[in-house]
């Protein structure tokens, strides 16, 4: 007998009606109420944990998820086609509203249909999968989500369909492991990140311990976050031991990451950070952001403000193929080697020198097409070009697998 799938609106619809000025609380009132008096399908509570998110309550949202996983973990997005063209399973780990690849984004307009499992370290896998043409692993390189990579990497041998994104090349992401991976790399530069604790962060800001004792490239100024941060939350460059005591009486987390900083300002003294799309090996330009900070990402940019900015991303674009990628195309063939995942996104800039500086590696960064066409009209033809050549690998996979089975 095959498995209940729970219909639920999903991330990219609710991101959407948020990004684009609707009320969530009267649809959060809604729901909360019939959660309390217990007549809440799984899908329309799932729903309810992203609406809490995104209206900033992430503790109570992730805790309705916990709630509703605990009891049901199979989802299909309200909107599914009714005879679609292709299934695809996603694998997903219960964890913050950025924890999982935001596929149903990807998937846009394909007339693919979209099942989400998610796999819980406590309840076993269905003993019948839901009927599907390609699975893809859409839990991050996290805490939250590495007991679900275990149990998902332990039946990877016995799937019965292609499995992208095998979860053993995820678990290579975390900023801590991707150096050792990509750092050897021709024209191309990562700072060695490491893993250390509050104590060790305090035993340096007191001169007990030098910044070389963690790794022998790493020196005042360095760059300091929380380990399992996003968003630039928490990150900061602390120039000597009285930043660093300053920092840490201002954060309460336990465990850090730690790199040293590297000046990447072009020479106009503007920062450039790029965001890369791999697929199928094939590197995509998704956005650049400029801004006279290095700690810097697209939302904080004044992008919108800002038409001279609009102008050289909207270059950026149309020339990448010859221009980026071209530049850096021994780096990016390498990156996309290494890390071996089927899709993934990397958070790049240029050094003054010349190399393709990689600050992160990432499979649940967020791709989408959300910006104004008004102010960016040349982003919704970038972005189609992306989701399509994400489907058109899933279409490729699927074909394979049909192919062999024949």
């Amino acid at each position: 007998m095959p498995p209940v799938c729970s219909d639920r609106l999903g991330v990219a619809a609710l991101t959407r009606m948020h990004v684009g000025g609707v009320d969530l609380r009267p649809l959060w009132h809604s729901l909360i109420t019939k959660l309390i008096d217990g007549t809440v399908a799984a899908g329309e509570g799932l729903d309810l944990s992203l609406i809490a998110q995104l209206l900033g309550d992430k503790q109570a949202g992730l805790a309705i998820q916990q709630q509703i996983l605990s009891s049901h973990q199979l989802f299909r997005l309200k909107d599914s086609p009714a005879q679609p063209r292709l299934r695809v399973l996603a694998l997903a780990a219960a964890s913050d509203i950025g924890g999982n690849t935001p596929i149903e984004f990807l998937l846009t307009g394909s007339g693919i249909e979209l099942t989400t499992l998610y796999v819980m370290p406590e309840i076993e896998l269905p003993a019948s999968l839901p009927d599907h043409d390609v699975a893809i692993v859409i839990a991050s390189d996290s805490e939250d989500s590495r007991d679900a990579l275990c149990k998902i990497e332990r039946a990877a041998a016995r799937w019965p369909r292609p499995l992208l994104n095998p979860p053993h090349r995820v678990g290579r992401l975390d900023r801590d492991k991707l150096h050792r991976v990509i750092g050897d790399i021709e024209g191309l530069e990562i700072p060695v990140t490491a893993a250390v604790s509050r104590a060790q962060l305090l035993a340096m800001s007191c001169a007990a311990r030098a910044p070389a004792e963690f790794s022998d490239e790493l020196a005042f100024p360095m760059i300091v976050r929380p380990r399992g941060s996003h968003a630039g939350v928490g990150l900061a460059k602390v120039d000597d031991v009285v930043a660093l005591a300053r920092y840490l009486r201002e954060r309460q987390e336990q465990e850090f990451f730690v790199s040293r900083f590297v000046d990447y300002a072009s020479d106009d003294g503007l920062f450039r950070k790029y965001r890369l799309v791999l697929v199928d090996g094939r590197p995509y330009a998704c956005h650049l952001a400029i801004a006279d900070r290095w700690d810097i990402w697209y939302l904080n940019a004044g992008m919108s403000l800002s038409a001279s900015k609009r102008l050289e991303e909207e270059r950026f674009m149309h020339a990448f193929d010859d221009g980026f990628a071209r530049r850096h195309e021994i780096a990016l063939s390498g990156i996309a080697a290494r890390i071996g995942l089927d899709y993934f996104t990397v958070d790049c800039a240029e050094t003054r020198s010349g190399s393709l500086l990689v600050f992160e590696a990432d499979n649940t960064a967020v791709v989408h097409d959300m910006d104004p066409v008004e102010l960016y009209p040349y982003k919704q033809p970038q972005m189609r070009k992306v989701f399509d050549a994400f489907i058109a690998m899933l279409d490729r996979r699927a074909a394979e697998q049909q192919e062999r089975a024949a």
